[in-house]
């Protein structure tokens, strides 16, 4: 998975499992494939967040302690043994990555939240002595900071008592910070993003002079703003950008319309891209470089297959196939992901995506349904290949998934319709789904269930506990149960995300609302069977929220299971865990819809983690 090009472009990493857990591999671009070998030694939770450093020798992974997000930074060499990792970042910390530039080899910027466990500082570190310099100290409101090309910390994000954000810039490392820009707790969730080529420039997403978010440039001595671009259809956020990375000029926009889509700057990587869009179906994403950009490492993401992965070469202009993320999945006939639409009884606009089982269309017609609201809330559900998706619908399973209100890529009216609606109508439009399917006859009515992960579990218990005759079962893992007790046990580092939280959810000093807006405060309108999944390490929906519903559930005479994984944090990642968890569920699926499920093995037998 993953595979990165060094930056002198001779070596391939990537990352493939060892022993079962996903590791770090690499080899010579000269070398045959079978000629790669593994340089990092994670016995457990595996690796998923590594790049290369400049000098082609090592690379640098990021990792954290069984879920506890407390993430380090690792270098290793790929010329030695696995077992020479190098932690840099040592100490009760979070790491994360600032900034990267072949003109400073020995170097990164990085943020660590060592002086204050709230809030992240940025500095320079050395690769070689794992010194670090202090470049800017965040005052407390600063959400994160970004360099300019010359690796000086010159640009912020800050996050405003009420919400609101703010772009500060200054001149140099030794100048006061002044405001350059803003948007208002009402807007879309702007991005600071990037300098321009020059330093004069930054570049980022706002929705202030429109619905939709707009990638925006502002000059930081006359603070005059224009528009880089904005969706030609008039309905989706701009989103990532892709920039050169040595000359940093700005190439391409991505918008996630019902599908991925990358809108170039210019003639220059249009040529290049109409030949990855004829290279392998599915949605691309450019994921390294060389530093003389000669060659690409590129994914192709589908909803019904393995992630594929080639290297592209520019000057030939020929992809290789290098290999697929899992290949045995090409040996089925997969289900294929479907954009819809239908409105929510207020008018409301949704988009979902519709998955159903790969079979006849005659036999595709009133299935058990399964409706997956995504997690965040601030997140959105999008085309692609979904593990429990296709698990569901090859059992059998009808599955929508909908971006309901507060999703994010929709605009910010579309995002303000989701104030203070957690647990209401974000909620209904659920209802609305699954009222949409029915209707359409695609589901049966009478075996519908909810299933849902992190804000989905929250989801999850809200329809169980505010609308129980909706669905016959629901399954979630690590969702809040209470908004009161999960405001007052966000973690250190979520001190800035507290302030958007007040504004869209609901204070502390509201009590009440957020309480009525809590599942455990509605145990006893519960009538579906419930299966409820948590990790002992999570930092951000704690052990007790699932703990306290369950105990709730329990008192009051109803049907629940409760698996909990000792070493799992906000997601189950461990392959041994998430084996366990998806048997657990496919089980209780077959017994409160009546869809296959295939004998658990001995390796995912859950019975000992159930609570």
């Amino acid at each position: 998975m993953l595979p990165q090009i060094s930056p002198d472009g001779k070596t391939l990493a990537w990352i493939a499992p060892q022993n079962g857990v996903l590791n770090v591999w690499v080899r010579a671009l000269s070398d045959s494939a079978a000629a790669g070998h593994c340089v990092t030694a994670d016995p457990k939770r595996g690796i998923r967040q590594f790049f290369w450093q400049e000098d082609s020798q090592h690379l640098l992974y990021l990792q954290d302690k069984d879920g506890d997000e407390n993430w380090h930074l690792f270098q290793i060499s790929t010329g030695g043994n696995s077992a020479s990792a190098r932690d840099l970042t040592p100490g009760e910390l979070q790491a994360r990555v600032i900034a990267r530039s072949s003109r400073f080899p020995d170097q990164l910027v990085v943020a660590l939240n060592k002086r204050d466990a709230r809030f992240h500082d940025a500095y320079l570190l050395n690769l070689n002595s794992a010194e670090l310099k202090l470049l800017a100290e965040n005052p407390g409101d600063v959400e994160y900071y970004i360099a300019d090309h010359r690796f000086q910390v010159r640009a912020a994000l800050a996050r405003l008592a009420d919400g609101a954000a703010e772009i500060r810039v200054r001149d140099d490392d030794r100048s006061p910070w002044r405001r350059l820009t803003a948007w208002s707790a009402d807007d879309v969730d702007g991005e600071l993003l990037a300098f321009s080529s020059d330093d004069q420039e930054v570049w980022y997403t706002s929705s202030v002079a429109s619905d939709l978010g707009q990638l925006l440039a502002t000059d930081i001595r006359s603070q005059k703003t224009h528009l880089l671009m904005e969706d030609r259809e008039k309905q989706f956020d701009a989103g990532k950008i892709l920039v050169q990375p040595e000359s940093h000029k700005l190439e391409a926009v991505q918008f996630n319309r019902e599908r991925n889509h990358w809108e170039p700057f210019g003639p220059a990587l249009r040529a290049d891209f109409d030949i990855l869009q004829r290279t392998h179906r599915g949605d691309f994403e450019i994921l390294s470089r060389d530093r003389a950009d000669r060659l690409w490492t590129v994914a192709f993401n589908l909803d019904d297959g393995p992630t594929t992965f080639y290297l592209y070469s520019r000057a030939t202009r020929n992809a290789e196939f290098l290999f697929a993320d899992r290949p045995e999945l090409a040996r089925y006939q997969l289900a294929q992901m479907e954009p819809v639409t239908f409105k929510a009884r207020d008018g409301l606009l949704l988009h979902a995506y519709l998955t159903l089982p790969a079979v006849s269309k005659p036999e595709q017609r009133k299935l058990p349904l399964i409706v997956y609201p995504h997690g965040g809330p601030y997140d959105r559900d999008s085309w692609g290949y979904d593990d429990s998706v296709q698990l569901f619908a090859n059992r059998g399973y009808a599955v929508l998934q909908i971006n309901y209100r507060a999703s994010t890529g929709y605009g910010k009216k579309f995002l303000q319709a989701g104030f203070r609606e957690r647990g209401g109508k974000m909620s209904t439009d659920l209802l609305d789904g699954k009222s949409w399917a029915i209707d359409q006859g695609y589901a049966d009515p009478q075996k519908t269930c909810i299933y849902g992960v992190s804000y989905g579990g929250y989801a999850v218990l809200i329809a169980a506990a505010f609308t129980p005759d909706e669905f016959v079962c629901g399954v979630e893992s690590y969702g809040a149960s209470n908004l009161v007790s999960l405001l007052k046990s966000f973690p250190p580092y979520w001190a800035l995300y507290r302030r958007q939280w007040e504004r869209r959810v609901g204070r502390l000093e509201e009590e009440e609302f957020l309480k009525s807006r809590s599942a455990l405060f509605k145990v006893d309108q519960i009538k579906a069977p419930l299966l409820v999944g948590q990790g002992v390490n999570d930092p951000r929906v704690v052990k007790a929220e699932s703990d306290q519903m369950v105990a709730a559930l329990r008192k009051a005479g109803k049907k629940v299971e409760y698996i909990v994984f000792p070493d799992e944090g906000h997601g189950f990642v461990r392959p041994e865990n998430r084996a366990k968890w998806f048997a657990a569920t496919e089980a209780f699926l077959a017994n409160q819809l009546g869809g296959r499920a295939e004998p658990p093995s001995s390796e995912e037998e859950w019975k000992t983690l159930e609570h």
